[in-house]
């Protein structure tokens, strides 16, 4: 595999071809790392990867570190990089059960603020999801760029920096689409951000937190069929309250 740097636009500063490098090392990797060419808890040798994407050592490692900062890739003296593991079953869900806090109330938050309503934002994602699908490409990254880029857009509209940071730091899109490739048409996720963003646009609050519930709790659903080799997972009980447990 070779990365030929691409000539910049006359109007943007010229990138170094180090950055640019680097920049397309981590596009490389993060796609193998999602499609599962590269394993879970894989090591990652960085000589390998100079070799094989023809760039030096110093750009590859600058993408290892920004994959590490979205916690596809994990750092160990001794070991140097490795990709994280999939989610656990108990990670799985709290993560599920934190997006049912943080979410719901995103989409209701977006709905009634007439100013900043991403209404028109999200039917234009979609659009743009289905034009992509149909001229080809990687589904799956696809999948994770538009699912970032919608809930993205409602979490903004909904005004609070801090909540909009917490979601970001969980990188679910990334994680959870390592699982299982159980929407892997897209058909399912695409229908349900419909409901979502036809409720928003209406400016009803009500119907856009239900909706974006709905999506989270089949969300779930669908991922847990990873873990059907263990016996299942039970599904999120229907509440947003998160489960209790009792120090003792």
């Amino acid at each position: 595999m070779t990365l030929r740097p691409a000539a910049a636009p006359a109007s943007a500063p010229a990138e170094t071809p180090r950055g640019k490098a680097a920049g397309e090392a981590y596009a490389v990797l993060r796609a193998m790392i999602l499609d599962g060419e590269l394993a879970p808890d894989e090591r990652i040798t960085i000589d390998a990867v100079s070799r094989r994407l023809e760039i030096s050592q110093t750009p590859v490692r600058e993408a290892l570190q920004r994959l590490e900062g979205d916690n596809l890739v994990v750092s160990s003296p001794g070991r140097g990089y490795s990709t994280t593991p999939l989610l656990g079953p108990e990670e799985l869900r709290a993560l599920f059960e934190f997006r049912l806090l943080v979410e719901p109330w995103a989409a209701r938050s977006a709905a009634v603020d007439r100013l900043s309503n991403p209404g028109r934002g999200l039917r234009a994602e979609l659009a743009a999801l289905e034009e992509a699908i149909g001229e080809g490409g990687d589904l799956r990254q696809l999948l994770v760029a538009h699912d970032t880029r919608f809930h993205g857009l409602i979490l903004e509209a909904a005004g609070n920096p801090v909540v909009r940071h917490a979601f970001e730091q969980t990188h679910c899109h990334l994680h959870t689409f390592r699982l299982y490739p159980a929407d892997i048409g897209g058909d399912r996720t695409a229908e349900e951000h419909a409901e979502i963003a036809a409720a928003i646009s209406a400016c009803d609050g009500a119907g856009a937190e239900a909706a974006m519930s709905r999506h989270i709790f089949n969300a779930f659903d669908r991922f847990a069929q990873a873990y059907t080799d263990d016996g299942g997972l039970p599904a999120l009980e229907r509440s947003s309250r998160p489960r209790m447990r009792v120090a003792r």
